[in-house]
């Protein structure tokens, strides 16, 4: 259970990170900062659930890390569609 949370945690955690890499030139520093600033509290969630650093737990944290950027980045292109403007 502990890790299903800190895994939902953590894509929610990077959701605000993902809407603002949206909306910055590709490769830019700004860019760069929007994805690695997140990687601190994702460090910090695994060691306040105390979840062990193993392997096979990797692509689950990978994949919650890049889930919360891309839906972040889908959330601002939604909004900039329904209100008609970036």
């Amino acid at each position: 259970m502990n890790l299903l949370f800190a895994l939902g945690l953590i894509c929610a955690v990077n959701l605000p990170f993902g809407y603002w890499r949206a909306g910055l030139a590709r490769l830019s520093p700004a860019w760069f900062v929007a994805i690695h600033a997140p990687v601190p509290l994702v460090f910090l969630i695994r060691h306040l659930f105390a979840l062990e650093w193993r392997l096979g737990s990797l692509p689950l944290f990978l994949g919650a890390f890049f889930l919360g950027q891309w839906l972040g980045g889908r959330l601002r292109l939604a909004l900039a569609a329904h209100t008609g403007g970036s």
